[in-house]
């Protein structure tokens, strides 16, 4: 990932504020700190900080057309980079960066060839020749984005709200699959796929295209010139993508420069459900597997670090974010800069545990379009800056616009979870990639019970975290919350916690109105909670939360929370398997 910064219209165009624009793009250099860019030009700055991940050499941005006449600065990966060139060969290129095509495009086609684009990006484009801009966001928000506006009549793009937040009056969040055109002056949507209307499709089941559209989207991520991995937590949707990348691996060009064996990365409390069996998993594929632990304290340690960089309050995504954020730092220690993960599959095919109550397919079909429409406000974020806390780049092959087309494509009938057939939650995926004669995963792994990550890497991680947040915020403090924060009242003390750390970093109005709130269970919408009378009284996001669902739902839990994980000592582990790295911290 890549940091990006554009600002149009300043009245002030002095060294001055070329200096303001540095400092601002310099609070984005987590994001990219490979390099540093700048176009400055009359009362227009575009500004890049840099994440090399395809053609380190010769890519720094801001990019360019042959006349330099057309300015692009992009946070993102163009999978599609090369046939779109084919059709571009009149043009000259100047690297060998899959973005610069970009540029080119709009040469081309003007505004209307963002959907051409298959990829993950946010971009902002200047065509000199009239002083107009475009930006644009990718289909499902999968690259973060914000836009502002400044007293001085300014437009302001930035990739996180802190580049924009002290300098902007209002900004709020660039919606995805949406351009910006300041020649119309207003933001449309470009992507428009017949799922978006919640319309209830019609289109049968076939096990096999559901697979291959999953093995093109991972393959296509396997372009890079740096080396990678995966996030395995162990749980479906990140075990089939690392089987499916360890089984083409060998096929693709980045087996050429880095090897053919996989790496994985897997990150837990010590004796944590996502630990065990991530290991498992790894040992069957046979990749190059490593383990890292963290306790419950030094993820309350790393709270205000992670809220700063994630940009939210919403609990759920705080939870998972913080053992991601830690990982991400060891990950980028080892030289890795890119990693796949597996976000996106649980709102595509209903595999949260609340789904098991949805009444009828059309209100299923119905949720995960709300799902994955809310996705750049909740695991697209977390997965995105997360990693890019610490320069590592998440790619997510369940978000393939392909991909996402065909499986939306399905008559939702097929997705219900349904007991009396054998149907657990995801269970159209799971027989994609059931395949006898040549097993992609083992079938207690194929067919293992949705972790939420927050649970996964440990229950007493969520317990911990409900406990620190007990000793901070006092019951007279969550009585008059509704008066200190009218707006998205926190309902509990770690809700409360959370905001008290948000509005240190972030104290604008417009902060706040960029993370969404109301009543959840496991992660569902608003509506969903309607599903079962009993959620109403228990609205936690914990996948433990969907009582008479979860195996070992709150009310069931017999975990001991044990005083040797507060303080840093955990018990022994059992042996790990000699192809596997182990690292405590």
């Amino acid at each position: 990932m890549c940091g990006i910064l554009a600002v149009f219209g300043c009245i002030d165009n002095s060294q001055a504020k070329r200096s303001r624009i540095i400092e601002l793009s310099r609070r984005l250099r987590h994001r990219g700190p490979d390099w540093s860019g700048l176009h400055c030009q009359n009362d227009c700055y575009l500004a890049h900080q840099r994440l090399a991940i395809v053609d380190p050499a010769s890519g720094d941005q801001p990019l360019y057309n042959e006349d330099k006449t057309v300015v692009v600065t992009v946070n993102g990966e163009i999978y599609n980079h090369r046939a779109l060139r084919e059709k571009l060969k009149s043009h000259q290129f100047r690297t060998g960066s899959d973005c610069e095509v970009i540029a080119h495009l709009y040469e081309e086609y003007g505004e209307d060839f963002v959907d051409m684009l298959d990829g993950m990006f946010s971009f902002v484009l200047l065509d000199t020749r009239d002083n107009s801009f475009i930006a644009a966001r990718d289909a499902i928000g999968i690259t973060p984005l914000y836009i502002g506006w400044g007293l001085d009549g300014s437009v302001w793009f930035a990739s996180e709200m802190k580049a924009l937040s002290d300098d902007c009056e209002r900004f709020m969040t660039f919606l995805p699959g949406h351009i910006y055109s300041s020649k119309k002056g207003e933001l449309r949507r470009w992507y428009n796929p017949s799922w978006f209307s919640e319309r209830i499709p019609s289109t049968p089941y076939d096990p096999l295209v559901l697979r291959q559209a999953l093995e093109k989207a991972v393959v296509k991520r396997l372009m890079t010139d740096v080396p990678f991995g995966v996030l395995l937590s162990g749980g479906l949707d990140s075990s089939l993508v690392a089987a499916v990348a360890s089984r083409y691996l060998a096929e693709s060009e980045a087996a050429c420069q880095w090897g053919s064996q996989l790496h994985t990365f897997c990150i837990g409390l010590k004796g944590s459900p996502d630990l065990k069996a991530a290991r498992e998993v790894a040992d069957y594929l046979g990749t190059r597997h490593h383990e890292f632990y963290f306790t419950v304290q030094e993820g309350i340690d790393a709270l205000e670090e992670v809220i700063y960089h994630i940009e939210t309050y919403d609990v759920t995504t705080i939870r998972a974010s913080t053992p991601m954020f830690l990982m991400s730092r060891k990950i980028k220690s080892l030289g890795v800069k890119m990693v796949l993960s597996g976000e996106g599959s649980d709102e595509i095919f209903g595999g949260y545990l609340y789904f098991h109550k949805a009444p009828n397919k059309e209100e299923f079909h119905q949720e995960t379009c709300q799902k994955i429409k809310g996705l750049h406000l909740y695991d697209c974020l977390r997965a995105n800056k997360s990693t890019s806390a610490w320069g590592v780049e998440a790619r997510v092959p369940f978000l393939d616009k392909e991909f996402i087309s065909i499986a939306m494509g399905i008559d939702p009938e097929w997705k219900m979870i349904r007991p009396d057939l054998g149907r657990i939650e995801k269970w159209i995926l799971r027989n994609a990639f059931d395949d006898e004669q040549k097993p992609y995963l083992p079938k207690h792994i194929l067919y293992r019970q949705k972790e939420q990550f927050s649970d996964g890497v440990g229950y007493s991680w969520i317990d911990g975290l409900k406990d620190h947040a007990n000793q901070q915020v006092t019951d007279a403090m969550l009585i008059n919350a509704s008066f200190i924060f009218p707006e998205n009242t926190p309902t509990t003390k770690e809700a409360y916690y959370y905001r008290t750390i948000f509005e240190k970093f972030f104290p604008k109005n417009a902060a706040r109105s960029t993370v969404p709130g109301g009543p959840s269970v496991a992660c569902s919408t608003a509506k969903a909670v309607e599903w079962d009378a009993s959620w109403s009284k228990n609205p936690d996001p914990s996948g433990r939360a969907a009582l008479g669902v979860h195996e070992a739902a709150y009310e069931d839990s017999v975990e001991v929370k044990s005083s040797n994980v507060m303080n840093g000592s955990p018990q022994k582990f059992g042996e790990v398997d000699k192809t596997t790295t182990v690292f405590s911290f």
